[in-house]
C-alpha cells in the first residue's frame, strides 16, 4: 500500500512540473512578442505563417497543463495554499495562451497593411511597446516562479506605461487628415495592433493578480471600476 507521504512526494512532484509548464508557455508567449513584432514590422509575410503554427504549441501545452490540473484535483483534493495554486495555474495558462492568440492578431496585420510601410514614429511606437509588453511578460513570470507578490503588484504600475504609449500611438496615426477610404483603413489596422498591445500586458497584469491571490489568499484591490472587458 502506498504511503500518505508518498503520495504527499507525488503530488508534489506533478506541482513542480506543472510550474515548470507554465514558465515554458510565459516563455513561449514572450517568443510570439517578439517574432510576431517583427514580422509586422517587417512586412515578412511567410515570418506570419510562423507565428500562427507556433502558436499551436501554445495551444497543446495549455490544454496538457489544465487537463493535468485537472487530474491532480479529483486525486489530491488539495486544499489551502496547494488548492490556491493549482486554480492560479488555470487562470495564469489562459492568461499567457491569451497573449499568443493576440500576437496572431498583430503577425496578421501585416497582410492588411502590406505592402505600404509603416511610418518611422509608427514603427518605434510599435516597437517599444512590443518591449513593455515583452517586459511586463517577464515580470508575471518571474513573480509567478519565486511567489513573490511585491513584483506581481509592480504590473499595476507598468500597465500605465502601455496605457500612455497607446494614447500617443493614436495621437500619431490620427494627427493628419485622412480623406481617403484606403488611408481611414489602415490607421484603423494600425489603432487595432495597438489594442492588442495594450491586451497583452493586461493579461500580464492579471496573472499578477493571480500570484497574489495563490500566495496570499485575497487579490489586490483595483485601479479600475466595473467589469473587466470580455475577450
Amino acid at each position: 500500500m502506498t504511503s500518505g507521504s508518498e503520495h504527499r512526494k507525488a503530488f508534489h512532484e506533478e506541482l513542480a512540473q506543472l510550474n515548470e509548464d507554465v514558465l515554458h508557455l510565459a516563455a513561449l508567449a514572450g517568443e510570439a512578442i517578439q517574432a510576431g513584432t517583427d514580422a509586422l514590422l517587417d512586412f515578412d509575410l511567410a515570418g506570419v505563417e510562423q507565428v500562427i503554427a507556433q502558436d499551436g504549441l501554445l495551444d497543446q501545452l495549455t490544454d496538457s497543463i489544465e487537463e493535468r490540473v485537472y487530474q491532480i484535483m479529483a486525486r489530491q483534493a488539495p486544499m489551502a495554499m496547494d488548492l490556491r495554486t493549482l486554480v492560479t495555474i488555470l487562470r495564469a495558462i489562459h492568461e499567457l495562451e491569451r497573449i499568443g492568440d493576440l500576437m496572431i492578431n498583430v503577425a496578421k496585420a501585416a497582410r492588411r497593411l502590406y505592402p505600404r510601410a509603416l511610418e518611422p514614429k509608427v514603427r518605434g511606437i510599435l516597437d517599444r511597446m512590443r518591449e513593455q509588453a515583452a517586459e511586463q511578460l517577464r515580470l508575471a513570470a518571474e513573480a509567478f516562479a519565486a511567489r513573490d507578490p511585491a513584483r506581481a503588484a509592480a504590473l499595476n504600475d507598468m500597465d500605465d506605461v502601455m496605457d500612455d504609449m497607446q494614447k500617443e500611438l493614436f495621437r500619431t496615426i490620427f494627427s493628419s487628415p485622412v480623406t481617403d477610404e484606403a488611408s481611414v483603413q489602415r490607421a484603423v489596422q494600425i489603432a487595432l495592433v495597438g489594442r492588442y498591445f495594450e491586451r497583452m500586458a493586461d493579461h500580464a497584469v492579471n496573472v499578477g493578480e493571480r500570484v497574489e491571490f495563490m500566495v496570499t489568499g485575497h487579490f489586490h484591490d483595483r485601479d479600475h471600476a466595473g467589469a473587466p472587458e470580455a475577450q
